[in-house]
């Protein structure tokens, strides 16, 4: 099993502590630059437009870049582009990887979305009932452009683009692995339907997590996987909350407020919030109101049980994660191992949690938790990719190749102006 340190870029209020978003973007690459040296195999970081609080990561291209002159081996993982046109033309998108690709030396991820926030969606004027529409659509033309030379074009419901060769190419061949935001079921199904990997972000325990690896190697090794680019990446990953300390009341206290707002901040804008841009304070509501909406502090804090996504007592639930001792991480570890989930990825810079409370629990986690998995997961790997090597190879037969351009067609000269 494989491990990916997340970021959103959490900013909660107040916004003039801590050195404000200038010292955020610095102590995030120096956490992602940590993360390498300590052997974090991925790096992921989202896009999002209008999130306050909780997301200033509007533009992860351009950190994702600075990330890849900070590190030598962590991958990059672009999770996730918005693919809707109104957010990212396919063509900007396939030269934005590609590029990437390219200064990192053949280390991204390419993971792929359409958003649901009214906040992003209303603000970039998108048909909600298109979105999906458009996805398929854009993945579609945008894997074409990373392998087709030139782009033969499209003419499809929403894209609408002449002959063109799309430059630079991918370092990867024949493209970077993709991936899909999963955050139920039926995504989780549609990322396999499609060849590629799942990203669930949803805080789901392990248990669940079985059912998710069971539904999506069944759909990957079945006649219904037809791959969106052409490569297959089967892969399922999770994220989880990460606080790390030998001592569980430490862990608590340093990553637990910080685990909660990324959860409440998160439904804020996605299931209840209403929101007044630039005036909502979303931590302050989130004091407020946390326990009502599945935050509890008292019943997250309970110390010396199992850990899981989700601690109940008295029938009440709240979110806790990988936040405790390095043993009791470890048990929570093994169960998704167990499930056969592929990678974990740790929300460490989340409300207001410390940069050197992160660190510590980085070291911490690459001292006493990871080396036990990652000497199982060479091993692991490679028995799942010889599995699954046939209906890899019956998938991408199923995929309508790369097309050959109308080789008359031309781009007839026009002065200018």
């Amino acid at each position: 099993m494989k491990f990916g340190v997340f970021y959103e870029h959490q900013f909660a209020r107040p916004w003039d502590r801590d050195g404000g978003e200038h010292q955020l973007f610095k102590d995030a690459l120096d956490q992602v630059e940590l993360a390498d040296k300590l052997g974090f195999e991925h790096l992921w970081e989202v896009e999002h437009h209008f999130l306050e609080e909780y997301s200033h990561s509007s533009a992860p291209e351009v950190f994702l870049a600075a990330a890849s002159q900070r590190t030598s081996r962590i991958r990059i993982g672009h999770g996730i582009v918005p693919l809707p046109m109104e957010y990212n033309h396919p063509a900007r998108v396939a030269e934005r990887i590609a590029t990437l690709d390219l200064v990192s030396d053949g280390r991204v991820e390419f993971g792929t979305g359409e958003t649901s926030s009214e906040s992003e969606l209303g603000g970039f004027g998108i048909d909600r009932s298109t979105k999906r529409n458009q996805w398929h659509e854009a993945i579609d033309a945008v894997t074409r452009m990373f392998v087709e030379e030139p782009f033969a074009g499209y003419d499809g419901d929403f894209l609408k683009m002449p002959i063109r060769n799309v430059v630079p190419k991918t370092f990867q061949k024949p493209h970077p692995p993709l991936w899909v935001a999963c955050s139920r079921r039926d995504t989780i199904l549609l990322a396999a339907r499609n060849g590629i990997g799942a990203l669930s972000f949803s805080f789901v325990e392990p248990a669940e997590a079985k059912k998710w690896v069971d539904d999506y190697y069944g759909l990957i090794e079945s006649d219904e996987c037809v791959p969106a680019g052409f490569a297959v990446n089967p892969n399922l990953a999770v994220v989880i909350p990460l606080m790390c300390h030998d001592d569980e009341e430490t862990a608590i206290e340093r990553g637990l407020d910080g685990g909660h707002f990324f959860g409440y901040s998160l439904a804020h804008f996605y299931i209840f919030g209403d929101h007044k841009p630039g005036r909502t304070d979303v931590w302050a509501e989130f004091q407020e109101n946390r326990s009502s909406w599945g935050f509890d502090k008292e019943i997250g804090s309970q110390t010396g049980q199992p850990l899981g996504a989700q601690i109940f007592q008295r029938g009440l639930g709240s979110l806790r994660g990988a936040v405790g001792t390095p043993e009791q991480i470890r048990e929570l570890l093994i169960g998704y191992e167990e499930a056969g989930v592929d990678q974990v990825i740790f929300v460490s810079q989340a409300g207001q949690n410390k940069h050197e409370h992160i660190c510590e629990s980085m070291q911490l986690m690459a001292e006493k938790v990871l080396p036990e998995f990652q000497a199982r997961g060479a091993a692991r790997e490679k028995a799942k990719m010889e599995r699954l090597a046939p209906a890899i190879e019956r998938a991408l037969k199923r995929r309508s190749p790369a097309r050959v351009a109308d080789p008359d067609y031309h781009i007839p000269s026009v002065p200018a102006p």
